[in-house]
């Protein structure tokens, strides 16, 4: 078995450790200062502009998108190069255009829509010239059960008429956001999975009212665009913006979201690895007791412990990364769910310890601790909450055992 990363993506895992150290993290303090400086609460600091133009000239650009639209790398080729990126993960995803949500609406254009669709969406997509939003989860509903949601998306003629509410819906406040990709029911009689439907809804359309940006545990997270709750109050689009066909919303869901899934994984395992060297750095510096933090037993403990966890999970990650590219999305359901369930929480528990080394520094402004716990804690909702993925975990385990009591 061999764990070593191709000439590729190490090629390309020394320009990106390169340019982190060159520009990503010395940018970091003045994102902070233009964030604290604009005049429009939900706009883009100018620094992440420069960014995204250097590293697109550096060839550093669509690593996640495989295929002839991205840079072509395999899942396992990407798993090491979004790590690095999860390290600074306000400003390196965006600065390589590899930020969500507009990653997985790249997918999503790229593997299903048309040549229209593709030219004008996913094209300055690509080019980093527009973001995107998402919009599935509803505020009346589970959304943990895609089959609840009640927005409507019904034909009138040569138009489709959307009506519903929408919250939490990624990237949406940007001024840039251009695109939202919207799932509703077209037709509520259909088998269940065939209700659904997605389809393209330009911003300006007469219709769509972003309400407000919702808050993430205290942060109103516009540092990467936000999260809408929007509205669409008979918002008419043609018909030639739905993507795919009708009823086939949830089938494109699931295509989007494995891939969206396994992203965050690996960009959490880079969270982790920044906060251990934080803790590190802390436990050194800070003597309690008379001795340094970093003697005392327990905060050997925790370090040990997050070294073990991290190489445990980036292992599962890489190992998942490896089925997707073999066997595909579908052979790999399994392990995609068994890090969409494991690595959130494992990091968060590093994250935790990182901040209590840091004591009242942990919670505060001045360390990317706090920030980097309360995005990380959220990934066990977003792409489907931990329950769900260990609900349909467990019935594929037991599936094996109920046909053997068949036999």
């Amino acid at each position: 078995m061999d764990f070593a990363f191709d000439e590729k993506t190490e090629e390309l895992r020394g320009k990106l450790l390169e340019f982190m150290d060159s520009h990503i993290y010395p940018a970091e303090p003045v994102f902070e200062q233009q964030l604290a400086e604009r005049d429009d609460p939900w706009a883009m600091p100018p620094v992440v502009e420069e960014l995204k133009a250097e590293a697109r000239k550096r060839g550093l650009w669509n690593f996640f998108l495989p295929g002839e639209h991205g840079a072509g790398l395999t899942n396992l080729q990407y798993a090491p190069l979004a790590e690095i990126t999860g390290r600074s993960i306000r400003l390196a995803p965006t600065a390589l255009n590899c930020a969500a949500p507009d990653t997985g609406n790249m997918e999503v254009l790229a593997m299903f829509g048309n040549e229209q669709q593709q030219k004008q969406w996913l094209e300055p997509l690509l080019a980093g010239e527009i973001r995107s939003a998402f919009a599935m989860t509803e505020p009346d509903v589970a959304s943990s059960d895609a089959r609840n949601i009640e927005t409507a998306i019904r034909r009138d003629g040569d138009e489709y008429v959307v009506n519903g509410r929408k919250w939490y819906i990624s990237g949406a406040m940007n001024p840039a956001c251009q695109i939202f990709i919207v799932m509703g029911k077209t037709d509520p009689e259909a088998a269940p999975h065939k209700q659904q439907s997605m389809i393209l809804v330009p911003r300006d359309t007469p219709g769509l009212t972003v309400k407000r940006g919702m808050h993430v545990f205290g942060y109103d997270d516009s540092d990467h665009g936000g999260h809408a709750e929007v509205i669409f109050e008979d918002v008419r689009v043609p018909v030639e913006n739905l993507i795919a066909g009708e009823g086939d919303g949830f089938a494109i869901a699931q295509a989007r979201l494995g891939p969206g899934r396994i992203h965050h994984c690996m960009r959490a395992i880079g969270m982790a690895e920044r906060a251990l060297e934080l803790m590190c750095r802390r436990a050194i510096s800070r003597e309690a007791f008379g001795k340094p933090i970093a003697q005392q037993g327990v905060v050997q403990d925790w370090i040990a412990e997050s070294r073990v966890k991290i190489e445990q999970q980036r292992l599962l990650v890489l190992k998942t990364a490896w089925l997707m590219d073999t066997v595909g999305n579908q052979g790999a359901h399994t392990e995609i769910q068994a890090i969409k369930i494991s690595t959130p929480i494992t990091v968060e528990w590093i994250l935790d310890k990182a901040v209590q080394v840091h004591g009242a520094g942990g919670v505060s402004q001045d360390f990317p601790l706090a920030a980097m716990w309360a995005g990380n804690r959220t990934l066990r909702l977003a792409d489907g909450p931990d329950e769900v993925h260990k609900r349909s975990l467990a019935r594929r385990e037991l599936k094996k055992y109920l046909s053997e009591g068949a036999k």
